[in-house]
């Protein structure tokens, strides 16, 4: 795909590797839209882009995904990319995890994300063409003790990114997922000493480098799709 030009709106934009994705996608030229929880850090970020709007709102409201397709054709007229970026990640022993937690995070994880999924793709079918790529993760092509709630809400987007992708094959609209291993985002900064050493044990990507690997899969040829692409320190053991 020539990116120059195409309108990308990217979910959980305001920090991380949402942050770095539209960096990155700026210097090609995509015009964007951000959403949010935050409309300043949302606006901060905004300022240092050329073309990009932001749309603060809580993306587990069911209502969130039509306005913000709506809002993209709105200022743009157009809408070419999707990052289903959005996600939190919650872990944790059966004894000390938090019910409630992980039930929101299979709202973030899976629901609101199944629910952009559909929406932007019931549009691309219309125009012919569009290309949706879902964040996933290392945990969700593998399990580890105590992260069986989290692995299970990546394990759901790696099927239902997979199944999507052969649903629409031959539309002109293409599926991707992106599975990051440890990156330094600030994610894990309140777990505790045991859980941060089993994930860092292999040293940590940038947000910088999943961006790279994004706008990789975004480029290629139209007769060519990586349906995954799964990017790891390169010393990572897991």
């Amino acid at each position: 795909m020539e990116l120059m030009g195409k309108v990308a709106l990217i979910t959980g934009a305001s920090s991380g590797i949402g942050k770095a994705i539209a960096q990155e996608l700026d210097t090609a030229g995509v015009k964007l839209v951000l959403t949010a929880r935050s409309q300043g850090k949302l606006e901060e970020i905004a300022s240092t882009l050329k073309q990009a709007q932001v749309f603060a709102g809580e993306i587990t409201d069911p209502d969130v995904p039509q306005k913000l397709l709506d809002f993209a054709l709105e200022k743009f007229g157009q809408l070419d990319i999707v990052l289903n970026n959005a996600g939190v990640m919650t872990v944790g022993s059966i004894e000390e995890v938090d019910i409630e937690a992980i039930c929101n995070m299979v709202r973030l994880n899976v629901e609101s994300l199944f629910r952009m999924a559909y929406t932007v793709t019931r549009h691309f079918k219309k125009v012919g063409s569009g290309f949706l790529i879902n964040t996933s993760s290392i945990a969700g092509l593998k399990t580890a003790p105590r992260y069986g709630a989290y692995n299970g809400t990546k394990y759901a987007v790696e099927a239902f990114t997979d199944a999507l992708r052969m649903e629409l094959a031959g539309t002109g609209i293409k599926v991707a997922a992106i599975a990051p291993g440890t990156v330094d985002t600030g994610l894990y900064d309140h777990w505790n000493q045991e859980d941060k050493s089993y994930i860092n044990s292999g040293g940590a990507l940038q947000a910088g480098d999943i961006a790279r690997s994004v706008r990789f899969i975004l480029e290629q040829p139209d007769n060519v799709l990586i349906p995954r692409m799964l990017v790891v320190p390169a010393n990572q053991p897991v």
